[in-house]
């Protein structure tokens, strides 16, 4: 009788999240077009990323999706393409685990691009493992934060010369649970994957809030989100086949779908109500407030600070 009351009560209490998921999550209302406007969004090929490039080439955006799979960033382009009837939705291949591709990608751009107005850096990835990749960096710690730490470093020029334009960064509520150490930026003391991917997203906040700072008067915007749980192939990359099953029913069934997740990314895409926000926490379309150590202006500059020398970059790269 004990298992069937906690079997009963488990069910009841996944039917409650799933009630108040859908009450609670917000949609973008706005009808703001987005012809004439040129965005990048990294990972724009599947999930929220792929929710988020399909509704803003609906507005009519030329849309870059950035990503490293050639085969799969050339499939979403093509879908979006032929449900959306914008041909100005491209490919172009990026791999946030190598500084060299996320250069290249760079010199593409500004070989191919005359205007920026959105940089959306959607790509993030969990249970990645313990390496370092070629450029030194824990792979986790790169692919989710100093890569797209250096992509945004080396396209600030762009985004000034096109402004008003946005820089969006889409962060999680994981960043509550991370912790800030100095000594362990790169996961060289100690890891875990859960530590990874929290750290990653804590640091993408503060990116968030020195680039507020570092962008004031430039018409150029920075703000994170959260945009929920929600049903993505985010973990694809834990090794054990159960535990990567049991997650993906989990979230698939309780949380949100990925429309519904990447509505807050379009909200601060296209918004006019947040045109001249920046440094801020969202999530359902609404200011948010996030961590402590995600509000704390010195840690952010001086991680600024530590990233740069981490990418090797400098001012006078481009």
């Amino acid at each position: 009788m004990l298992f069937i009351a906690v079997i009963v009560l488990t069910v009841f209490i996944v039917l409650l999240l799933k009630i108040y998921q859908k009450f609670t999550h917000a949609i973008c209302h706005s009808s703001a077009h987005m012809v004439g406007k040129v965005v990048i969004i990294t990972g724009g090929n599947s999930g929220i990323g792929y929710e988020t490039a399909k509704n803003l080439a609906e507005r009519g955006a030329r849309v870059i999706i950035a990503c490293r799979s050639i085969r799969r960033g050339t499939e979403a382009k093509d879908e979006i393409i032929k449900a959306t009837g914008n041909t100005e939705v491209v490919y172009r291949h990026l791999d946030l685990a190598s500084l060299r591709s996320v250069r290249d990608f760079c010199e593409k751009i500004y070989k191919t691009e005359s205007r920026l107005d959105v940089l959306i850096n959607n790509a993030g990835a969990g249970g990645l493992g313990n390496y370092k990749t070629e450029d030194g960096n824990h792979v986790g710690m790169q692919v989710n934060y100093f890569g797209p730490f250096l992509l945004t470093c080396l396209l600030l020029p762009l985004l000034k010369a096109s402004a008003p334009s946005r820089i969006i960064n889409v962060s999680s509520f994981i960043h509550k649970y991370a912790e800030m150490d100095f000594e362990n930026l790169n996961m060289e003391k100690y890891w875990s994957d859960y530590l990874v991917y929290a750290n990653s997203k804590l640091y993408l906040n503060l990116m968030t809030l020195e680039l507020k700072r570092r962008l004031e008067g430039s018409g150029v915007t920075a703000n994170a989100l959260h945009p929920g749980v929600c049903a993505t192939n985010l973990f694809r990359n834990i090794n054990s086949k159960i535990i990567r099953a049991i997650i993906k029913i989990g979230i698939d069934f309780v949380y949100q779908s990925p429309w519904e997740a990447a509505q807050t990314s379009i909200y601060l895409a296209v918004s006019p109500e947040v045109k001249d926000v920046s440094g801020c926490y969202f999530s359902d379309c609404r200011k948010r407030i996030p961590s402590r150590l995600s509000q704390d202006a010195d840690i952010a500059k001086q991680l600024w600070s530590e990233s740069e020398k981490l990418v090797n970059f400098s001012v006078g790269d481009k």
